[in-house]
């Protein structure tokens, strides 16, 4: 067994669909980041083994804040609200390392 991780990182969107009314990422256009993020990844040639993964979720519990993601292994969450913050997230933390702090919850 490899020490090595299958993916340097993986990227977890709350794709979560309350219908009592309360918040949820999903009604926050959730579906359309996580496309957008996997989309923008596999045009940079940045998915894959010992790449980066990007991946739908249930509720990860932190709806009053979403939507959100959050990034593995750092551990790292964010919040979004358009297509060019999940361009940041992607450009900087994904591709570069560096942590985006004005996403970061």
């Amino acid at each position: 067994m490899s020490d090595t991780p299958y993916f340097e990182r993986h990227v977890f969107f709350c794709m979560n669909q309350r219908d009592d009314g309360r918040p949820c990422c999903g009604e926050r256009g959730a579906a359309a980041a996580q496309k957008h993020a996997k989309k923008r990844c596999k045009e940079l040639d940045i998915n894959g083994h010992g790449k980066v993964r990007i991946n739908q979720a249930g509720c990860l519990d932190r709806c009053d804040d979403g939507p959100v993601l959050v990034v593995y292994p750092e551990g790292v969450w964010y919040t979004y609200v358009d297509t060019s913050d999940i361009d940041e997230i992607v450009d900087s933390h994904l591709l570069g390392g560096k942590v985006v702090e004005r996403l970061k919850l």
